[in-house]
């Protein structure tokens, strides 16, 4: 195991977040069926193969899938619960993945590392900038979670505005990234309507110049 990785995996504090989703997970079923993402099953043609990495990666569904089509798989999440879900579907599945438990506000992202970076769900907008240098020139993001609607609509996710995006806000923090694809609206995803936006964006080649301005 990397060196950086095991440093941070020995501090393991008791976040609040760990306790909040190490909860959710105790309360939910082990789901030997559950499908990945729909909207990266849908575009997975057009992802580059190679290194990727789940992040915020819950119960691994979506790690493991990518790991079946053949991708080297890193997936993080601050749920020990999570990640023993995580771990059994993956060795159900026969598949390898490298699950680390750690705090995304911490958890160094290797620079120029990974072909593909994905957040399904999660939204820590400190974590931005990291993704992009993480990602090698050509790389790609596939990014999905709630807007600020989706407090309007009752039908689960977060309340809180900080875990909301703002009306194209998932586009303008990527901006300087070739967008291939990207939806924003009210979709029922698994039977239920919620206010979301999806992304799918490659990180250009510098060719020496300036990057743009990120969001902060």
């Amino acid at each position: 195991m990397i060196e950086w990785a095991k440093a941070i995996e020995r501090r393991n504090p008791l976040h609040p977040d760990q306790k909040r989703w190490d909860r959710k997970y105790k309360a939910m079923k082990f789901l030997q069926g559950k499908k990945p993402n729909a909207f990266l099953k849908k575009h997975l043609h057009f992802l580059p193969r190679g290194n990727a990495l789940d992040l915020a990666c819950g119960d691994g569904t979506n790690a493991v899938f990518l790991a079946e089509q053949g991708f080297r798989v890193e997936a993080v999440d601050i749920s020990p619960v999570g990640l023993r879900m995580a771990r059994r579907r993956a060795r159900e599945k026969a598949v390898k993945v490298r699950f680390r438990q750690a705090d995304l506000n911490s958890f160094p992202l290797r620079p120029n590392f990974y072909d593909l970076i994905t957040v399904f769900y999660f939204l820590n907008r400190r974590l931005i900038p990291r993704i992009k240098r993480a990602l090698k020139e050509g790389g790609m993001i596939v990014y999905e979670t709630y807007t600020n609607q989706q407090a309007k609509l009752g039908t689960g996710g977060p309340i809180r505005a900080s875990y909301l995006l703002k009306p194209h806000e998932l586009r303008n923090r990527f901006s300087e990234f070739h967008i291939l694809i990207y939806r924003e609206g009210i979709f029922l995803i698994d039977g239920r309507r919620c206010a979301i936006a999806s992304l799918i964006a490659k990180k250009p080649k510098t060719d020496g110049k300036k990057p743009a301005k990120e969001l902060r």
